[in-house]
């Protein structure tokens, strides 16, 4: 009886909590047995002695937990946190070594430049010794020698010659006084003068030309005439005409020419109302009749090298250039039989026959340009070179050359043509763009 008011009470009890279920049955033995079950509010089931999987998915995540701790505290997490410095600390090395490389290319080639400035400097000297000595004249052997026709020659490449080579500059002594000396004979040059400017060309076509003055100018066209010709280009043609030096300074061409063969180089001239110049690649000379307009004359200058074999230290084709002085008119060249020493013809001035030949020891390549004057054959040493000096001279009348030593200057430092007018007594040059004249005085003539 007590037993089931016991079990009664604990069903109250347990009721208030959660659900119980009374059971009443037999057991195995056959005596009768009163049992109850009560849910539990808070598990679904009991715990086992091990915790079960939930404990074990709990010491698990536990575990991963006190390692991370672990690595935090011991610098694993620091290490990580540098692996981006050791990156740069990396790049930095490699740009250090790469300026250090740099560093010894440069050093290097700051070596091989000095060697360069010094092998420049050995040939420049070398340069100014084979300039203060003239070269050796031809045996009688070598003279006896004749040639029965010039080699295969090959033009070369059409378009303008640019520069070649520069001579070095010659130190100038001092200058003589101008008053000092005769200006109306015939002695040798002894002053050039200050470079005075009249015209700049207009375009790229006039870098390099050629301006010239009849000293024996005929009909049509009057002695006060000048005449002008732009030679950069493939096609040189135009022949532009000024009544005087005004209207050149002020750029009116009265008369424009178109002349009907092509012009070669800076070499024309203007002799007794006729131009004389060379024909585009060929030793071809053309005697162009102001009157007519047209071709009067045209011959082969024999043997003499053309577009770009002899010409002068700066290029520019200046294989033939002519010249006008008292005694006539010149040709002043190379040919192969005088191996590049320059060549002086007295030409004829109606049929362009060579009347008479000399031929110098003046290395035409060395020299940057040359004159007649008095039956004489001067040399320019540089077109470059502000302060240069006019450093040899022939004499037909003797067949000797000497050297010399008379100042002139470049004022623009691209001298391409020089040439004598007998009537002013002035030489006229085309310095880079620039048509420039020069006054000169000649020394009293020898006493025969």
């Amino acid at each position: 009886m007590w037993l089931q008011v016991a079990v009664c009470l604990s069903c109250l009890l347990l009721g208030a909590q959660g659900q119980a279920t009374f059971l009443r049955a037999n057991d195995r033995s056959g005596r009768c047995q009163y049992s109850f079950t009560v849910a539990s509010p808070a598990e679904n089931s009991c715990p086992t002695a091990g915790g079960g999987p939930e404990m074990e998915a709990l010491k698990s995540r536990l575990t991963v937990l006190e390692s991370l701790v672990s690595r935090l505290v011991s610098g694993d997490a620091g290490t990580a946190r540098a692996a981006p410095d050791a990156g740069l600390r990396e790049a930095f090395a490699r740009v250090t070594g790469e300026k250090s490389q740099l560093q010894r290319d440069k050093e290097r080639l700051g070596r091989q430049v000095q060697e360069l400035q010094r092998r420049a400097e050995e040939q420049r000297l070398e340069v100014e010794k084979l300039l203060a000595k003239p070269c050796q004249p031809p045996s009688a052997a070598q003279k006896d020698q004749r040639s029965a026709s010039d080699p295969a020659w090959q033009l070369g490449n059409p378009r303008y010659q640019e520069v070649k080579a520069e001579v070095t500059e010659v130190p100038a002594p001092k200058q003589i006084q101008e008053g000092s000396q005769d200006s109306t004979g015939c002695g040798e040059l002894v002053w050039v003068g200050e470079p005075v400017s009249h015209r700049k060309a207009e375009s790229i076509t006039g870098k390099y030309g050629v301006w010239m003055q009849d000293p024996e100018a005929v009909g049509p066209y009057g002695p006060q005439m000048l005449w002008r010709i732009n030679t950069v280009g493939a096609d040189v043609r135009e022949l532009y005409g000024y009544e005087d030096m005004d209207q050149l300074s002020r750029g009116f061409p009265t008369k424009v020419l178109l002349l009907p063969e092509p012009v070669e180089s800076t070499g024309a001239a203007m002799y007794r109302g006729s131009l004389y110049y060379q024909r585009r690649r060929s030793r071809t000379l053309l005697r162009y009749d102001l009157a007519t307009e047209s071709i009067a004359a045209r011959r082969d200058l024999p043997h003499a090298g053309f577009h770009g074999q002899f010409p002068y230290s700066w290029g520019g084709y200046t294989d033939i250039d002519l010249a006008v002085d008292e005694q006539g008119l010149w040709a002043i060249y190379s040919t192969n039989k005088a191996k590049g020493a320059i060549v002086v013809s007295q030409l004829d001035p109606g049929g362009l026959e060579v009347r008479r030949s000399w031929e110098t020891n003046i290395r035409k390549n060395t020299v940057a340009n040359a004159f007649m004057i008095c039956g004489r054959l001067y040399t320019v040493a540089s077109y470059a070179s502000p302060n240069t000096t006019v450093n040899y001279a022939f004499d037909t009348a003797t067949g000797e050359s000497r050297s010399i030593a008379v100042p002139m200057r470049n004022s623009y430092r691209y001298n391409s043509m020089v040439d004598y007018n007998p009537v002013q007594r002035k030489l006229f040059s085309w310095d880079n763009f620039h048509m420039v004249s020069y006054a000169v005085r000649l020394g009293k003539p020898e006493a025969n």
